[in-house]
C-alpha cells in the first residue's frame, strides 16, 4: 500500500450524527461508540463541540483521554474563544486534532456579515490561532460546493499559508453531484499554491441520495480523508456512510485503488449499537447493514445463490462482522453457549452483564419457542437502553381490549415511589400512554411511534422506536419485547427518562441548539 492511496477515514457520528434531531447521546454512550471507532481503525474521532455545552466538552475531553489510535479532534467555529475552548477539550489526545469552519458562501457570509475581505482576515486570524495552540488544524469553508470559485481559492490559498494541514470541502446541504464533486477537488489541487502539501478532506450531505458517490467522486480527485457518520447519521438526510465508502472501496479495489485502515469485520456491531443508541433504526434495504443486505427471496436468486454465492453476492456477510448462521437457541441452552453467541455477534460481555442477559434470555425463552440471532441483538439493545438508573420504571401493566372499549392499568415506580393509574384511551397503547401521562404529567408531544418485527412468527420480539419533543427539546425511546404494548410502554417511558435529563440541561442545552445551526 502506498501513501498516495491511503484514505483517512474521519468520523463525526459523534458531532454530526448526533445533530440528528432526537439522536442526542448520553455520555456514557459517547463513550462507547468513541471506543468502538478506535477499536475499529478509525483515523479521525470528532468527538463533538466542545464550546456547545458542558456536557459536549466533558465528552470530547474524556474521549480524547481514551482513545489508543485515533486522532481526536473537537469542532470550533471561527472565534478565539471557541478554539481555545476546543483546545483545552483534546490537548490531552495522544494526537490532538483542532476543526475549525466558517460559511464562505454567499448566502452564509451574510450570517456574520461579513465582507470578503473581513472574511479572510477572519480566517487567517483564527486559523494562525488554532496553529499556535496545535501542529493539526483542520480547517473547512462552510457551504464549499455553492461558494465562488476564486473565492474559494482564495480562503484555502489563506487557511494553508496561516497552518491548516487539512482542508475540508464540505458539501454542506447536499447539492452537488459527483462531477461537480470531483472537478471542484483538481480545481484547488490546480491552482492553489502549497495545495499539494496539505490533505484534503470531503464532506458530503445526502440531500439528493448522492453523499457516497460524491465522496468517492472526490477521492477519485485527489481528496484523501472522507469525513462520514456510521449508518449516514447525521442532519436532514443524513451523511456519507461510513460502511458504504469503505466497502465500496474494498469491494471494487480495481477501479478504486484505494485503502483504509478500518477492520470491516466491526462494521455491522457499531452499526447496530449506534442505532440503538441514537433510535434511528437502520431501514432494511440500506447498503451494507440493512437487514435485507444479505437475503434472498427471489427463487432465482436463492438459487443462484445455493450453487454459487458470487452469482448474486458481491460481499460475504462475514467480511462486515455478520455471522452467517442463524442457529435459534432456546430454553435449554446455557450460559457458554448464549456468551459464545453474543461473541459471535460482536457483543463481549463482562461476567455481571451476562448474568443479567442471561436472565432476560431464559424469560424471553420461555415465551419463545426458538430465539434467533435478531432477537438476542433487540435483547442487548433493550438491556442497554434500560437501567435501574432511570428516574421512572415500569413496574406492572394490564391491558383490556374489547370492542366497547380499551383500558390500562399501569403501575410504574417514580423515583422510589410506586404510582398507579386506570385509563381508557382510542385504542390499547393510547389507553398505556394516558396512564403514563395521568402518572407522570408532561407536556411533550409524540412525533414517532414505530413498532417493527424482530423476526417473523406471532410469537416475534416487538422493537418499538418512540421520538418525543418538548420545549425544543426531541428525545427517543427504544424498547423490545414479545408483547407489543409492554414494549410501547417501555419505550415511551424511556424517551421519558431522556426528556428528564434533558430538562436538567436547559442552560447548555439551548446553547447547543444555537450552534448546531451554524456547522457543516
Amino acid at each position: 500500500m502506498t501513501d498516495k492511496n491511503r484514505v483517512l477515514i474521519f468520523d463525526t457520528t459523534l458531532r454530526d450524527g448526533e445533530q440528528s434531531p432526537g439522536a442526542t447521546m448520553s455520555h456514557a454512550e459517547k463513550l462507547e461508540i468513541a471506543q468502538m471507532l478506535d477499536e475499529m481503525g478509525v483515523d479521525i474521532i470528532e468527538a463533538g463541540f466542545p464550546i456547545a455545552s458542558e456536557g459536549d466538552f466533558a465528552a470530547v475531553s474524556e474521549i480524547a483521554r481514551q482513545a489508543q489510535n485515533a486522532q481526536v479532534c473537537g469542532l470550533a467555529r471561527a472565534q478565539i474563544p471557541d478554539i481555545d475552548r476546543c483546545w483545552e477539550a483534546v490537548k490531552h489526545a495522544r494526537r490532538p486534532r483542532i476543526h475549525t469552519f466558517i460559511g464562505t458562501s454567499p448566502l452564509h457570509r451574510a450570517i456574520p456579515n461579513l465582507d470578503m475581505d473581513q472574511m479572510a482576515e477572519r480566517i487567517h486570524q483564527t486559523v494562525t490561532h488554532a496553529r499556535n495552540l496545535c501542529d493539526n488544524v483542520q480547517w473547512s469553508p462552510m457551504d464549499a460546493t455553492r461558494t465562488e470559485h476564486d473565492y474559494l481559492c482564495r480562503v484555502v490559498e489563506i487557511a494553508i499559508k496561516a497552518g491548516a494541514t487539512t482542508i475540508n470541502i464540505p458539501d454542506t446541504v447536499g447539492y452537488t453531484a459527483p462531477r461537480e464533486s470531483a472537478d471542484l477537488i483538481r480545481m484547488l489541487l490546480e491552482r492553489v499554491p502549497g495545495a499539494d502539501e496539505i490533505i484534503f478532506a470531503t464532506h458530503c450531505h445526502n440531500d439528493l441520495g448522492m453523499a457516497t458517490a460524491n465522496a468517492l467522486a472526490a477521492v477519485e480527485a485527489g481528496a484523501r480523508q472522507i469525513e462520514c457518520t456510521i449508518n449516514g447519521l447525521g442532519e436532514r438526510a443524513g451523511n456519507t456512510a461510513l460502511e458504504e465508502v469503505v466497502m465500496a472501496m474494498r469491494v471494487r479495489n480495481d477501479i478504486m485503488p484505494y485503502q483504509t485502515g478500518i477492520d470491516t469485520t466491526k462494521i455491522i456491531g457499531i452499526s447496530r449499537r449506534v442505532a440503538a443508541v441514537s433510535g434511528f433504526a437502520v431501514q432494511y434495504n440500506k447498503a451494507i447493514v440493512g437487514k435485507n443486505a444479505f437475503l434472498h427471496e427471489s427463487g432465482i436468486h436463492q438459487d443462484g445463490v445455493l450453487k454459487n454465492v458470487e452469482t448474486f453476492e458481491i460481499m460475504r456477510p462475514a467480511d462486515i462482522g455478520l455471522n452467517e448462521t442463524n442457529i435459534a437457541m432456546g430454553k435449554h441452552s446455557g450460559r457458554a453457549a448464549l456468551r459464545a453467541k453474543l461473541r459471535d455477534l460482536g457483543y463481549e460481555v463482562g461476567d455481571n452483564q451476562l448474568k443479567d442477559v442471561f436472565v432476560r434470555f431464559k424469560a424471553l425463552a420461555d415465551r419463545k419457542k426458538e430465539v434467533y440471532d435478531d432477537d438476542i441483538v433487540a435483547l442487548m439493545q433493550d438491556s442497554a437502553a434500560n437501567t435501574d438508573s432511570d428516574h421512572l420504571q415500569v413496574r406492572h401493566l394490564r391491558v383490556v381490549c374489547g370492542s366497547d372499549g380499551q383500558s390500562a392499568a399501569l403501575t410504574l415506580l417514580v423515583g422510589d415511589e410506586e404510582k398507579r393509574a386506570e385509563t381508557t384511551g382510542d385504542g390499547p397503547v393510547d389507553a398505556c400512554f394516558n396512564a403514563v401521562r395521568q402518572i407522570f404529567p408532561h407536556e411533550a408531544r409524540l412525533l414517532l411511534y414505530q413498532v417493527h418485527a424482530v423476526t417473523e412468527g406471532t410469537d416475534a420480539q416487538a422493537t418499538v422506536s418512540v421520538r418525543m419533543e418538548e420545549d425544543g427539546r426531541i428525545v427517543t425511546g427504544q424498547a423490545a419485547d414479545t408483547d407489543t404494548i409492554l414494549a410501547s410502554v417501555k419505550a415511551y417511558v424511556g424517551a421519558l427518562n431522556r426528556l428528564i435529563v434533558r430538562r436538567e440541561m436547559t442552560g447548555p442545552d439551548s446553547d447547543a441548539k444555537q450552534i448546531s445551526m451554524y456547522s457543516h
